[in-house]
């Protein structure tokens, strides 16, 4: 929605934070308020923002990695200091509520810690030249040497997380970053932005473009002096950025499916809690949620019954109030899609064992049974409360059906027999595999990406850093 209002200078380009023609309001989901109008940029804006990241570039390759550590060492802890700001913001921009809110500044602080710490570990090897006929005499070795200039586009679900993992990880690596932040939640990464530049970074290694992707994103993302493309958010989105952004590296995180298997051995109370954690955790709106859960027939009955009893006690509305376990969706349109999904489901003959009716974008959290796998609501990522449930007899049988899934990250299965345990681990199509854990389990420093369709490139600081950057041969020859 654009703005007639003057908006927030919200750009950051050259190290100079200006504003725009236009601008777009950033709404509280929960309230309707609007929080703040920011600037919206331009393909022009995206130019300007090209021309000084390549001079940032050449700043931070210029810092040694213990002044790379030491900025971002800062800024972790500037951020742990001001955990309690940051956390209000994420609250009201995505209506995360607050103890969600509080948890991602801690994981984001340790995200920043991490990639200091790494920014001192990307070491490269010696290399045995002599090893094969014609080398003799030679004697050398390999760095990992920044890509340049970095375009960072970030989602509205960890708005402060998810950029940190972009940002903590190239900065570490010597890059230069522009930064586009969701269009829902701008505000959270414009107090990150400041937050790094207080910390010490060079004033042109980091630039900030609020606004519309389609204003600016393919003058940023097809540009040749642009080397690397990370981006999580949307397939649709992410098959666009594919098509423009030419010859250049790419990392994707497109969303997921999460399946959960419930063998007839597991801890159905621990399954139970794991589930309804892992499926309305920030309002289900979790690349790695729990969707689909796969319960063996001898145990569904009790499973069911434990999940629906644990779903109905969640408490829902004020993201604000500190015992709110499910707040609104990012938006009310998005709500209303779920609703869709989720009465054609109950159409087709789907049964609601708990949740109830909509109130604007607050869904309340609901499971389902009897599902038709034709339905989209297990066929597509719901990415919001909804969970269903399918019995089953034989452990083969259901991790095919947790493998159709098109777009996979993690997967998860509740057992006490170890062997049922590798089998599913070996045989589950995913990036990770959590034994007696649900799908939602992630530690910022572990590898982290897609399976299958769209899996391109790995998250997790120590992991990111190597995408991040390219390795260089010195080779000596002393004939």
């Amino acid at each position: 929605m654009l703005m007639a209002v003057e908006p927030k200078a919200s750009l950051l380009i050259g190290g100079v934070w200006r504003g725009a023609d236009t601008g777009m309001a950033v709404d509280n989901p929960y309230s309707g308020e609007v929080l703040a109008h920011v600037a919206c940029a331009t393909a022009a804006d995206a130019g300007d923002a090209i021309a000084s990241a390549l001079r940032g570039a050449e700043a931070m390759r210029a810092l040694s990695t213990g002044e790379r550590a030491a900025i971002l060492r800062r800024a972790g802890d500037a951020l742990s200091a001001d955990a309690e700001r940051f956390a209000a913001m994420i609250t009201a921009e995505t209506g995360k509520v607050i103890k969600a809110s509080t948890k991602e500044v801690r994981r984001a602080v340790n995200t920043l810690r991490l990639s200091a710490e790494e920014a001192t570990r990307l070491t490269g090897e010696t290399i045995p030249f002599d090893s094969f006929a014609g080398g003799e005499g030679r004697h050398g070795y390999y760095v990992y040497e920044p890509l340049g200039v970095i375009a960072a586009i970030t989602p509205f679900n960890d708005p402060l997380n998810l950029a940190c993992h972009k940002l903590g990880p190239a900065l570490a690596a010597g890059n230069a970053v522009i930064l586009k932040p969701a269009d829902q939640a701008p505000l959270t990464a414009i107090m990150l932005v400041e937050l790094l530049l207080a910390a010490g970074l060079p004033a042109e290694a980091l630039q900030l473009l609020t606004g519309y992707g389609r204003d600016f994103g393919a003058a940023l993302v097809a540009s040749d002096e642009v080397a690397m493309v990370s981006f999580t958010g949307g397939a649709r989105v992410g098959e666009e950025i594919a098509r423009t952004a030419g010859i250049k590296r790419v990392a994707m995180e497109l969303g997921a499916n999460g399946p959960v298997i419930v063998a007839a051995d597991a801890d159905v109370e621990k399954a139970a809690e794991a589930c309804v954690s892992g499926a309305f955790w920030a309002a289900g709106q979790n690349c790695i949620g729990v969707q689909r859960i796969y319960v063996h027939a001898s145990v569904y009955a009790d499973f069911r019954d434990r999940l629906a009893a644990k779903t109905a006690a969640l408490i829902v509305g004020d993201p604000m109030a500190a015992e709110t376990d499910i707040g609104p969706m990012i938006a009310a349109c998005e709500a209303e899609r779920l609703e869709e999904w989720t009465d054609e489901a109950l159409a087709a003959g789907a049964a609601r064992c708990a949740g109830g009716a909509r109130q604007g974008a607050i869904f309340p959290p609901t499971v389902l049974e009897n599902v038709p796998a034709s339905a989209r609501i297990v066929r597509r990522e719901a990415f919001g409360p909804v969970v269903s449930l399918f019995p089953f007899t034989d452990l083969d049988a259901a991790i095919a059906a947790a493998n159709r899934a098109e777009h996979a990250i993690h997967a998860a299965i509740f057992t006490e027999n170890i062997r049922d345990a590798h089998h599913a681990a070996r045989h589950l199509h995913a990036a990770g595999v959590m034994i007696n854990d649900s799908t939602d389990y992630r530690l910022d420093a572990m590898p982290f990406g897609g399976a299958g369709r769209g899996n391109m490139g790995r998250e997790g600081v120590r992991f990111a850093i190597r995408e991040m950057s390219q390795t260089k041969v010195i080779c000596f020859s002393a004939r």
